[in-house]
């Protein structure tokens, strides 16, 4: 059934998103949606609605909404961390340049918020009250994000808040939208919500880990970024707190600088990363919230067949190694 939500939805998004004049405004956002990527986001509304009873075309303007939106997320995240790839492809501000690709990601956004037109009012009011409350937490995620780089006291904690904020909610949001165009009640669309936010947390977790440690024929971006960008991941907070002092001493150091030449930083950090038990913390870390959105899955009220499912599409999700 995934292959079949899939092929429908990027057929649904090419008759939707086409380029257009201004060409150097358009052509990005077709650029960027068509890199590829596993859809997770609107694929996750799409299964959801289809989980209770509903026909999962209907969910397909939201779903389109979320992968607009995330897609905006990453034209923008990419010039803030100035990343060469995306999807092992160049990235935007990189194929064209910063304003261009700052330009075009504005546009995204409000392309996001033009796909619940459709919806009847009612509907239309829960989605948009929803997506605009997740929209500006991705957005004090990122900021948070950003913040942390230049502090040495960021708790893990206050990371596992920044994550949420970042990657999570909006895996927790489309989720929702698929119940809510389902017309679940309140509390059922409750518990898809938070499903969706520990799953979220795990997935990213797991995204960082694979940052660090994946492989970088298959991951699509540059591995070892999160280092050359000194974010302060729960594999660096943690490698901090395990760590021999001597090796705290050399990560802190190494967090501080950014240099020209990163194969040996990236390097060390890695070896203190798996030294300090970091790096099995982290994996241990993932398993930890993945098992509770499936407790969280356990409780919603759809038939058990469609939890089943859930539940192995989570599985995969968190068994993938790029």
């Amino acid at each position: 059934m995934i292959a079949e939500l899939k092929l429908d939805f990027l057929q649904f998004l090419e008759t939707k998103i086409k380029s257009k004049e201004p060409k150097n405004l358009y052509d990005p956002i077709t650029y960027i949606l068509g890199l590829g990527g596993k859809k997770i986001r609107p694929l996750l509304t799409l299964m959801i609605a289809d989980a209770f009873g509903e026909d999962y075309i209907k969910a397909m303007d939201a779903a389109l909404a979320v992968e607009v939106f995330h897609n905006f997320t990453l034209i923008h995240d990419d010039i803030m961390d100035d990343a060469p790839l995306r999807r092992g492809n160049v990235t935007v501000h990189e194929k064209w340049d910063v304003n261009t690709g700052i330009l075009s990601g504005d546009a995204v956004m409000i392309m996001a918020y033009q796909c619940f037109d459709k919806y009847e009012s009612k509907t239309f009011k829960k989605l948009i009250q929803l997506f605009s409350k997740t929209a500006l937490e991705v957005c004090e995620g990122q900021q948070l994000d950003v913040d942390f780089e230049t502090r040495n006291d960021v708790t893990i904690e206050e990371y596992i808040k920044m994550i949420s904020l970042k990657t999570s909610v909006l895996i927790a949001c489309a989720m929702e939208f698929g119940a809510i165009i389902a017309n679940a009640d309140g509390e059922n669309a409750r518990k898809v919500y938070e499903f969706g936010l520990n799953l979220g947390i795990a997935f990213q977790l797991q995204d960082d880990y694979l940052d660090t440690f994946g492989n970088p024929e298959t991951f699509g971006k540059q591995v070892g970024g999160d280092i050359i960008e000194n974010k302060k991941t729960f594999l660096y907070l943690t490698a901090l707190i395990n760590a021999k002092n001597s090796d705290k001493v050399i990560l802190k150091e190494l967090y501080c600088t950014k240099l020209e030449e990163n194969f040996n930083k990236i390097k060390q950090v890695k070896h203190i990363f798996e030294s300090s038990g970091a790096s099995e913390a982290t994996l241990e870390e993932i398993k930890k919230y993945t098992n509770l959105a499936f407790e969280n899955l356990k409780a919603i009220d759809i038939a058990s067949e469609k939890k089943e499912f859930l539940k192995q599409f989570g599985q995969n999700l968190m068994q993938r190694n790029a």
